[in-house]
């Protein structure tokens, strides 16, 4: 039997529904990342036990997944407050013992066995209506049943999957690492160096992590690296790093030979790249932080790369399994600013390409305006660029599955179970 630490015993039930209601309350504030304000609040409350916080995160992000749908039932609730009533639809624990009013629990067992599917679609899966047609547009090629599909993926926990650093391990030696202590995991489909892990464990303190051998990584984000295929000895630039999980993917690719630029307007997330990289043992990376798309650093390399990644910044409606508050926090109007923003970031990035070379153009949403329009509209503006088509780098790599229908990469979490993501490769010809 596993043992609490000291001083980290679980918070008494009527305490925890308490605590829950606080979080939750802060949460549907919307005002800041939903993962940012429950890591807030388990700092500022350290002696919650792990399994309390557990029951804590999960019951949250249950409601947040489920909030539209959940509300829409909780008008029907007895008496109480909308965190609770909110709280008892979605709480992941034991729900009879944690001080719940027994009315309430009645109303739960009757709220979660009725059926909804004569709902509204936006209303069934919880997603603001905007986004609902938005996403069903986007997947107009598959009609309703597509719709419907994507609609209920995004509703579900995404996995948790890990990225093998090639320079350190094979696939099968960090999986018996893992193995090693106690972490359960199986190849991905896709990504030849991928691992999805079961469950959620400790993964930070196992050697494998500690070490570099494995990264967190989304098998789809995994697979821009592998298309955009950059070679040892070549100048690269990760055009919008972050904390870098590309970066560290495009260096290994690379054998930490050439060069390769990490640039990013934020240093703090530059900041968070920089243990990661010195886990990876790779030296070839250079981070850049930058004023701008048109900062002078970048205008120097002009005609000079080989390889640009532009993993520009988006809406993230592809994460929504991982990132459910976003659908509540992201507004229509957002969608139209980030596009200029991505087209003004694609035209700067594609200016770096030496003739031959190639960029790829990936966001993790799955909304046309933010993907094939952006790449279209620069095609037209740029003829000296020509579109790749990866149907046949798909064929080339004998990837598993069927090829995309379409010159462009787009991965879907209900066909490919991995997050949302849009690629477009990209070459400058002479």
């Amino acid at each position: 039997m596993t043992r609490r630490a000291p001083g980290r015993r679980a918070a008494p039930r009527s305490t925890l529904l308490g605590a829950a209601v606080e979080l939750l309350r802060a949460v549907l504030g919307f005002e800041f990342p939903a993962d940012a304000v429950v890591s807030r609040y388990f700092r500022a409350h350290p002696r919650l036990g792990q399994r309390d916080r557990h029951v804590l995160a999960e019951s949250v992000y249950a409601i947040v997944r489920n909030l539209r749908l959940w509300r829409h039932l909780a008008q029907a609730a007895p008496a109480a407050s909308e965190e609770l009533r909110l709280l008892v639809l979605g709480w992941q624990g034991d729900a009879a013992t944690a001080g719940f009013d027994p009315a309430l629990l009645e109303w739960r067992a009757r709220a979660l066995a009725q059926p909804v599917a004569a709902l509204a679609p936006a209303l069934r899966h919880s997603l603001p209506d905007w986004l609902a047609e938005a996403l069903r547009h986007a997947l107009r090629d598959a009609g309703d049943q597509g719709f419907e599909a994507l609609a209920a993926a995004l509703l579900q926990p995404a996995p948790l999957d890990l990225r093998v650093n090639v320079l350190k391990a094979t696939r099968e030696q960090a999986r018996q690492m893992l193995r090693d202590d106690g972490i359960a995991c199986e190849p991905t489909a896709l990504s030849p160096w991928g691992l999805r892990v079961q469950g959620k464990p400790p993964l930070q303190h196992s050697a494998a992590f500690e070490q570099g051998v494995v990264e967190v990584q989304d098998e789809g984000s995994q697979l821009l690296a592998w298309l955009l295929a950059p070679r040892r000895g070549e100048m690269v630039v990760d055009f919008c790093a972050g904390a870098g999980g590309k970066t560290l993917a495009l260096g290994a690719m690379m054998r930490g030979s050439g060069r390769l630029y990490a640039f990013d307007v934020s240093q703090a997330r530059l900041e968070r790249l920089r243990p990661r990289l010195a886990r990876s043992g790779l030296s070839n990376v250079v981070p850049v932080a930058i004023r701008s798309e048109r900062d002078e650093r970048v205008q120097r390399l002009a005609g000079k790369i080989d390889r640009v990644l532009v993993d520009a910044p988006c809406s993230g409606v592809g994460t929504l399994r991982r990132n459910p508050d976003l659908k509540w926090r992201l507004q229509e109007s957002d969608i139209a600013r980030l596009a200029a923003q991505q087209a003004a970031i694609l035209a700067q990035a594609a200016s770096l390409l030496k003739p031959g070379g190639r960029l790829l153009y990936a966001t993790c949403s799955l909304l046309d305006a933010e993907n094939q329009q952006i790449v279209q509209q620069f095609l037209d503006r740029h003829p000296q660029f020509r579109s790749v088509d990866v149907r046949d780098w798909w064929v080339r790599q004998q990837l598993p599955g069927s090829a995309p229908t379409q010159p462009w990469l787009r991965l879907l979490p209900q066909v490919h179970a991995t997050d949302g993501f849009f690629a477009a490769l990209l070459e400058r010809q002479a």
